[in-house]
Parts: structure tokens; C-alpha cells; sequence
């Protein structure tokens, strides 16, 4: 049985987990596709950006490494990073004991349109956040926190 929604689409109090897993799946898709817009001035399509993104926060890296962390073959990973090394965003080395591995490093320039993006990001939500009332903020508050705990999780 599926159940109403009250009005300004919200679900009723006690909604099953899988409805709210539905609203926060949604919710999440266009939250990124509207902050995505931001990214548009920087040049690097999502899978670039995505992709840096990983590099910055996770690397050094290996080839390997970041074609499972973003979920795509090697090959398809190779385009992207000589893409990325091409605009000077990433550099590769060798790996000092196994010359089969190279070693993935964000450039400071990468580092530095990476962090101005997210800047960007983050001022287009917190105007957007301005318009809600203190009591809205405090529960995104608290809502980003449980966010981040399921995160971990998956």
C-alpha cells in the first residue's frame, strides 16, 4: 500500500525507511545537478571533475585505484586522467619498487581549481540555505549528520 503524501510533498510521520531512502535519493540527484551548474565556468566536464576529486582527497593514487573508485574500466580511466594531465590538473610516476604501477598526485593547480569549485558549490547552497528559517537550517544541520553516518555505511 503506498502511502499519501501531505501537502508540500512531504511524507506522513513514520514513513517506511524506503520511502525516505526514495526522497533522499531524489533529492540528493538534483541537489548535485543544480550545484553542478557551478562547475560549467571551470571547463571540466563531471567525470574530469569527479574524477580530480578523487585524486585530491584520495591520492596519490593508482590508475587502478581510481577507475574502482569512480566506478569505470581502466581504459575509460586512462582517457580521463591524460585528459586531466593534459590541462597540467594531474601528474603521473612511476612506482619507485614496481615499474607496472603509476602513482596518480593532484597538481597544485588541480588542488586549487578543485577547492575554488567547491567554494562555488558551496556559496550557491549556502544563498539558496539563506531563504530557509533558522529552525529549517538546524534540521538540514541535523540531517546532514545522519547523512554522513549512512554514507560511511555504504
Amino acid at each position: 500500500m503506498k502511502r499519501e503524501r501531505s501537502p508540500g510533498g512531504r511524507a506522513p510521520r513514520g514513513a517506511a525507511a524506503g520511502e525516505v531512502a526514495d526522497r533522499i535519493h531524489s533529492a540528493a540527484i538534483h541537489l548535485l545537478r543544480g550545484l553542478r551548474r557551478q562547475d560549467d565556468k571551470w571547463g571540466l566536464s563531471a567525470p574530469r571533475l569527479s574524477a580530480l576529486s578523487v585524486v585530491v582527497f584520495a591520492g596519490p593514487i593508482t590508475l587502478g585505484e581510481l577507475a574502482r573508485a569512480e566506478q569505470v574500466r581502466p581504459p575509460t580511466m586512462t582517457r580521463l586522467v591524460q585528459a586531466l594531465e593534459s590541462q597540467r590538473l594531474v601528474a603521473r610516476s612511476p612506482d619507485a619498487g614496481d615499474k607496472r604501477v603509476t602513482w596518480i598526485k593532484a597538481t597544485p593547480r588541480g588542488r586549487r581549481l578543485l577547492m575554488k569549485g567547491r567554494k562555488e558549490r558551496v556559496r550557491a547552497l549556502t544563498s539558496r540555505l539563506a531563504s530557509l528559517e533558522h529552525s529549517q537550517i538546524e534540521t538540514l544541520d541535523e540531517a546532514a549528520r545522519l547523512l554522513e553516518i549512512v554514507a560511511r555505511g555504504l
